[in-house]
């Protein structure tokens, strides 16, 4: 048995009495504290490499860049993006600004949009400069921010 399992028995089973209906009528539970268990001596690392900045966003560029990207894979993927602890690149914004060009997703660019801000959290230089990065893509595709379209007063 393992530290931490969980065995249901009566009591009178866990004595190898031969009635157990005798001592108890009602099962009870065991449960081995893994706190005094002995330490294991090996780590659980992950055998995954680990991506470089770099790595991490050309993966995210190829990703929006997928000519056969769709409406649901585009929002699987920024769900996951947004998930992770950091602001995402001007440069996998700007891939993921042009997969919702050509998927004809506004309400998606918006969002993500959004999502950068949201994320920026209480540094307010952030979200500006990915503004002024996205800029050129913004008027080129004709995507208006939530502060020009009003709705970041909402």
């Amino acid at each position: 048995m393992h530290s931490g399992e969980r065995v249901h028995r009566t009591m009178g089973q866990s004595r190898g009495l031969e009635n157990p209906k005798q001592e108890l009528d009602h099962p009870t539970e065991v449960q081995f504290c893994s706190c005094l268990a002995a330490p294991l001596a090996v780590r659980c690392y992950s055998h995954a490499k680990v991506e470089s900045d770099e790595e991490f966003d050309s993966r995210w560029v190829t990703y929006f860049n997928k000519p056969d990207l769709d409406t649901w894979e585009l929002r699987k993927g920024m769900n996951t993006l947004i998930g992770y602890d950091l602001v995402p690149e001007p440069k996998i914004l700007d891939s993921a600004l042009r997969a919702c060009r050509r998927l004809n997703d506004l309400a998606s660019a918006v969002r993500i949009l959004e999502a950068v801000k949201d994320k920026s959290g209480p540094h307010q230089e952030i979200y500006p400069y990915v503004i002024q990065e996205l800029r050129p893509t913004l008027q080129e595709l004709g995507i208006s921010t939530p502060e020009e379209l009003g709705i970041h007063q909402l």
